[in-house]
């Protein structure tokens, strides 16, 4: 059987259920295909209990393919980030700098909210465009491209003519293993614990960064939960540890982050499970291939630092879909494809390579790199210029 559309998604999670409504809201005929089914209930087995912060710039694309009406109800708004550095001797702050959205805009910075309901809310999304036919439980398995299309083989055994394939299919990217690009990888030896936590502490829409070793400990805000001031938590150890910690104890476990957040927002108590995910930086070597275009994590993985990861693929999608709307006829060729990757590579590279250090920063465990690292902090701080620079290169704002 041979299906064909304009575009064929290959990955449904945030990045490839976005990039779904996106162009299915732009008029364009989608397929959209995983072998996962996503779990869009925060209880159940499997789901994502990490957030995702949406910046500023994703805002005007959210609405106009009709997801931000839907987004908005469950958001958390995020106002001010804070940063605080506790690599002295003993796990308090040292140094606590804010940085605040009104000092650049009328807008905060951005609005985070859970992956499974974002899941949730895109595949409802999707049910309501007639053009998109989202398909989960099935993955691509073979390609083969020439100069007017692409065929790309699904595990049910359908193939499909496309004019043009997205890899938005993750780190370990199938499609872009098929069309033959290459990744370069750096590995931290870190792994990031993800969970949601209770506190007595109102978090009034401030996302705190605490910096001390081994990476840092990021606390997000979310609604209230069961009536408590709620975030979600990453928490970025080295591997041994973070796995120690993934196994301790819930009593034993909660002591210890409410230690490591450094007694900011009060006892923390645990509101999900813990989850625990590998932390790497990858970049793709090129963003494209014949009749193929990288976004979202088959194109390049950040650690998670400043909310860049899925921001970043945000911008890659921003730019597919100028292109494809310019030249609707062009859709999927070689011209549209260059543009992309000229669009995108050289900034991709840039912010892999600026959260590279960031996170090199934030692991060093010798007491003078950290007295180094707090001596950084407030340099950059104590000058407005280059504080307000900082947050609007956080936001994409070139």
């Amino acid at each position: 059987m041979t299906d064909s559309c304009d575009i064929l998604i290959s990955g449904g999670g945030i990045a490839g259920l976005t990039a779904a409504a996106v162009f299915g809201a732009a008029g364009f005929d989608v397929i959209c295909v995983d072998p996962t089914p996503p779990v869009t209930d925060r209880d159940a087995d499997g789901s994502d209990l990490r957030t995702t912060a949406f910046l500023q710039p994703a805002h005007g694309l959210l609405q106009h393919c009709g997801l931000w009406d839907r987004l908005e109800p469950h958001a958390a708004p995020l106002q001010i980030m804070r940063i605080v550095d506790a690599g002295g001797d003993i796990p308090e702050p040292r140094v606590v700098r804010d940085f605040n959205a009104a000092d650049i805009s009328d807008q905060p910075f951005g609005w985070n909210l859970p992956n499974w309901l974002l899941r949730r809310e895109m595949v409802a999304r999707l049910h309501e465009l007639p053009n998109v036919d989202f398909r989960p439980g099935t993955g691509t398995v073979s390609l083969f491209t020439r100069t007017a299309e692409a065929r790309v083989g699904l595990s049910d055994g359908t193939r499909i003519r496309t004019k043009l394939v997205i890899a938005a299919d993750g780190r370990n990217s199938p499609m872009r293993e098929a069309a033959g690009i290459k990744v370069q990888t750096t590995r931290y030896g870190q792994k990031a614990l993800a969970f949601a936590v209770t506190h007595p502490i109102a978090h009034e829409n401030v996302s705190t960064e605490i910096h001390r070793s081994g990476g840092p400990f990021t606390l997000v805000p979310l609604p209230d939960w069961q009536g408590q001031p709620s975030s979600a938590i990453v928490w970025m150890e080295r591997g041994p540890r973070a796995v120690d910690l993934l196994n301790l104890p819930e009593a034993e476990f909660e002591a210890a982050m409410t230690e490591r957040s450094c007694g900011l927002f009060g006892p923390l108590k645990l509101a999900s499970r813990r989850t625990i995910w590998p932390i790497i930086s990858q970049s793709a070597e090129r963003l494209s291939a014949q009749r193929v275009a990288l976004m979202a994590e088959a194109a390049h993985v950040v650690p998670p630092i400043g909310a860049q990861g899925l921001n970043m693929s945000l911008g890659d999608l921003r730019s597919l879909l100028d292109l494809a709307q310019a030249r609707p006829d062009g859709l999927g060729d070689a011209q549209m494809l260059e543009a992309y990757h000229k669009a995108r590579h050289a900034e991709i590279e840039l912010r892999v390579k600026g959260i590279d250090l960031l996170n090199r920063a934030s692991m060093v465990e010798a007491r003078p790199l950290r007295d180094a690292r707090a001596a950084g902090l407030n340099a950059l701080y104590s000058m407005p210029v280059v504080r307000k620079t900082l947050m609007q290169m956080g936001l994409g704002v070139r």
